[in-house]
């Protein structure tokens, strides 16, 4: 076995229900194939770097698993056949993987995930007084600034 990640680009102005579809279809395939989904992380609406099918955003995901060439074959075939999907791209992470390597794998990514989850409204509480310190040193900074430009022409003119 071989560890993936795909990265693919789905039509942002799909319906939510679709876009669950699509997600489905892609899980089902790797399950079908033999494979192990790692991690299905969607990044959401992105702005893209240049037009791909006369649209300025994507929807991203990244999706990390283990699995045959066979099943990198078959999703990137399903990839091609969907008008939903724009872009995709596979790079192999890991030649040689052991079943029971990629089942801990799995473990952790979801260990990791249920952590970030908890961790995220706590963030939120604390950001607003973090910003505003942030905000107050770059004041400062701004005002430092401030007073070396103006003291730099005065020596240029004694020159």
């Amino acid at each position: 076995m071989r560890k993936y990640e795909t990265v693919f680009i789905a039509d942002p102005d799909m319906s939510d229900q679709a876009r669950e579809e699509l997600f489905e279809k892609v899980k089902n395939i790797i399950d079908k194939e033999g494979g192990i989904l790692l991690n299905f992380d969607e990044w959401g609406v992105k702005k893209l770097s240049y037009e791909i099918k006369k649209k300025l955003r994507g929807y991203y995901v990244c999706l990390t698993y283990g699995g045959t060439g066979e099943l990198v074959t078959e999703l990137e075939r399903n990839f091609r056949l969907s008008d939903l999907v724009m872009k995709f791209m596979t790079i192999l992470i890991t030649e040689h993987v052991t079943e029971e390597s990629l089942k801990q794998d799995a473990e952790q990514f979801k260990e990791a995930a249920k952590q970030a989850a908890l961790a995220t409204p706590q963030e939120e509480d604390q950001g607003g007084a973090d910003e505003e310190d942030d905000l107050d040193e770059d004041n400062a900074d701004d005002q430092d600034d401030e007073e070396e430009t103006e003291s730099e022409p005065a020596e240029e003119s004694k020159e």
